[in-house]
């Protein structure tokens, strides 16, 4: 985990970055594109919850994660759990 503070411009950067990592195209990646849009299956947002974990110290699993569905959701998520 590192010292910087967590914005949600930093963490939007780490997830989209995360999300191309996992096949999504860049262009397509908006707050507001669903995962499915995306064609994030469930495997690649483990992907990229690991990505999370290690970058920002924050765990996203459980009752918190079956609610999300576009890439703001867990944008907000991750902001709301790193503060």
């Amino acid at each position: 985990m590192t010292t910087e503070t967590t914005t949600n411009e930093r963490v939007e950067k780490v997830i989209f970055d995360g999300l191309v990592e996992v096949g999504a195209e860049r262009d397509a990646i908006k707050r507001d594109a669903t995962l499915e849009e995306l064609d994030v299956d469930s495997l690649d947002l483990v992907e990229v919850a690991q990505i999370v974990e290690d970058e920002f110290g924050v765990n996203l699993e459980g009752d918190a994660v079956q609610n999300v569905r576009t890439v703001g959701d867990v944008v907000d998520l991750v902001v709301a759990q790193s503060g």
